[in-house]
């Protein structure tokens, strides 16, 4: 599987552009802020029905105008597919595959995978339990679509159920009966998501660690522990324990929206105790066991992006990522640097063969073509 091309209206700084990849490595090479990210982001939008950066739609519009569209021509199983992504201020949004409409765009993830490794990713470590969440949720509901219904459905009680606790608090009186209504159907929910989490990272977890002791300099002993308090109480328990609380806070505080992800190294937390070439091979290692879980799962290799990470790590490191790309681990592979004589260095060096765009720095009324 792999991304042909790619056309863009609108997105971002890109009044119109039009690419044309190959199979294998397409590097785009520019100065910063010339537009190189915003080429991936688009991919990703493709892949996943949203930004990789930006979550407000309208605001990857380009500046003075009112909508954006992309569009990408997939090869697939021998096959050729059409994706479309449109975007309109005051619009929903607009994801068709061969020109036909999604109702639903749980139903476009994990047809068009992608995985994207970036200075960004930084977040996963220093950044608070929610950013944890949401990459795990995002790879699970990859292969698994009944999981993202339950994240769905989980939240929506979950609104109707805080919603209860302040208009309870307004009116000034508290009804059980009421409230256990909503935790009859919360448990089974959030149970089954707490399952399905769980049984990720038990088959996950070997395959983030072999990922790490290839790129970490040396051998050490790296961890991902679930944090969740129905680890150590029934969903139903944790809710009657928690209900004056909940009621004084007027926010439910048991349940699998508190659940957080504790990255360890030598049992102790990276964020604090990892250097930073330790925290960069954590997070390569985990977007990479990504991309080789995935690939596992949906028996199709995700497009793998790099955004900008060669001048953020030594050059071990780089040549470790360079030699899992000369090996074919990978499929197709889009690359974004700052140094063209870099880029062919590296390459050349292992006899990669790569298709090179050099993005140029736009002004409001300039076109750029791949």
């Amino acid at each position: 599987m792999h991304i042909k091309s790619l056309s863009l209206i609108n997105f971002k700084n890109y009044r119109q552009a039009e690419f044309q990849f190959d199979a294998g490595v397409n590097c785009f090479v520019g100065k910063n802020g010339s537009g190189k990210t915003n080429i991936l982001d688009a991919i990703h939008y493709l892949s996943m029905c949203k930004s990789y950066l930006n979550p407000v739609d309208k605001q990857n519009i380009r500046f003075g105008e009112h909508f954006f569209v992309i569009q990408g021509n997939w090869e697939l199983d021998d096959s050729e597919q059409e994706v479309y992504c449109g975007v309109k201020a005051g619009h929903k949004k607009i994801i068709k595959k061969n020109k036909l409409e999604y109702e639903r765009l749980a139903d476009h993830i994990g047809l068009f995978p992608s995985v994207m490794i970036s200075p960004y990713d930084r977040d996963l470590i220093a950044e608070g339990s929610e950013v944890r969440r949401k990459w795990m949720d995002g790879i699970i509901s990859q292969f698994d679509r009944s999981y993202l219904d339950l994240l769905v459905r989980y939240g929506k009680i979950l609104d109707q159920r805080n919603a209860l606790l302040k208009q309870f608090y307004e009116n000034g009186f508290f009804q059980r009966e009421s409230m256990e209504i909503w935790d009859e159907q919360l448990v089974p929910v959030g149970e089954e998501i707490f399952r399905k989490r769980k049984e990720f990272l038990t088959g996950f977890l070997p395959v983030f660690n072999e990922y790490y002791n290839f790129i970490g300099e040396a051998e050490e002993q790296v961890e991902i522990e679930y944090k969740s308090q129905l680890n150590d109480s029934p969903f139903a328990d944790l809710l009657e324990m928690n209900r004056r609380k909940d009621a004084q806070s007027l926010y439910t505080n048991g349940g699998t929206h508190k659940d957080d992800l504790l990255f360890t190294i030598k049992s102790n937390p990276i964020k604090k105790f990892g250097s930073q070439g330790q925290q960069k091979s954590f997070i390569i290692a985990l977007r990479l066991a990504q991309f080789d879980w995935l690939t596992k799962q949906l028996n199709k290799k995700p497009v793998l992006m790099l955004d900008d990470i060669f001048d953020k790590l030594d050059s071990g490191r780089v040549e470790k990522l360079i030699s899992l790309v000369s090996q074919n681990i990978f499929g197709q592979v889009l690359i974004t640097d700052t140094d063209v004589d870099r880029i062919r260095q590296l390459f050349e060096a292992v006899n990669v063969q790569y298709n090179l765009f050099e993005v140029e720095q736009l002004n409001p009324t300039e076109e750029i073509y791949g």
